[in-house]
């Protein structure tokens, strides 16, 4: 629950008291934190749970959703939140830059694939986790999909750290 609420907490402290540093802060670290776990989990795990038996897999994917469920739409929510304001407060935030353009697209591919594909999945696996009697293929079938849409976010993650670098550049 800790790590549900410190990104939370951060952005409320950063926006409250409008500290550009501390907000330029969150955002890279929820950000960062976000692309890493992504990467991790389509170039790693998708890779190690390949290797392992029906049940293991099941095993892990019951450890790792609970925490993910809640974990990753946390981080998404604050990198995404901060950036806006980040970019608002530096006055970056105009759609005539198409760099500017280029990281909305981006975000909107990232939220789309996040909220709407991963995070409904992972509800799922929840759910058929909590049955009596589980499905271990649904589970399986469920999990190996998130993990790899989980890579794809990645890749866009990685993109956007792009255009990022980009902007901080000053190459608007």
């Amino acid at each position: 629950m800790l790590t549900l609420l410190v990104p939370i907490a951060g952005l409320i402290f950063a926006l409250v008291y409008g500290n550009l540093l501390a907000l330029n802060y969150v955002h890279v670290i929820t950000g960062g934190t976000w692309t890493g776990i992504d990467l991790f989990m389509g170039l790693v795990m998708s890779r190690v749970m390949k290797g392992l038996e029906p049940q293991a897999r099941t095993q892990v994917i019951k450890k790792l959703v609970p925490v993910m469920l809640f974990l990753m739409p946390s981080l998404a929510s604050v990198a995404i939140t901060s950036g806006i304001n980040l970019a608002d407060r530096l006055g970056l935030l105009t759609l005539e830059s198409p760099t500017i353009i280029a990281a909305i697209v981006i975000v909107i591919i990232l939220s789309v694939q996040g909220f709407g594909m991963i995070m409904p999945t992972e509800v799922r696996v929840y759910l058929e986790l909590r049955k009596k009697e589980p499905d271990r293929n649904k589970i399986i079938k469920w999990g190996m999909r998130n993990i790899k849409l989980a890579g794809s976010q990645g890749v866009f993650q990685v993109a956007l750290i792009f255009v990022m670098a980009n902007l901080a550049l000053g190459f608007v």
